[in-house]
């Protein structure tokens, strides 16, 4: 993995049309952070995970569903997903988002 030291987030990352991709930015036993593009009309579908995760909209608008309660966040928004919660994922626009796993 590259060393990053500092710049914009959201610049390390494109989007790709019909497609959500990836890029772990770091991968530590005690929690990942991980760089999310989704098109327009992707998203993940609804599972769950055994830790708790902070969701931060860097661009673009995204449906996310906890529980089966709809919550909509937007470019500079953030949102947390508790652990072993059922969420979904929809981007209402193109979005671009920052995942933060915490595992202890």
């Amino acid at each position: 993995m590259n060393q990053i030291s500092n710049g914009k987030l959201s610049a390390l990352l494109d989007y790709q049309e019909n497609a959500v991709v990836s890029r772990e930015l770091i991968k530590k036993a005690t929690g990942n952070v991980t760089l999310f593009a989704f098109d327009k009309g992707q998203g993940l579908s609804e599972h769950s995970a055994p830790f708790d995760a902070l969701v931060q909209i860097l661009d673009g608008e995204m449906e996310i569903t906890i529980s089966g309660q709809p919550h909509s966040v937007k470019s500079g928004d953030f949102i947390i997903m508790p652990a072993n919660d059922p969420h979904a994922l929809n981007a209402m626009t193109p979005v671009k988002m920052l995942l933060t796993m915490i595992k202890s």
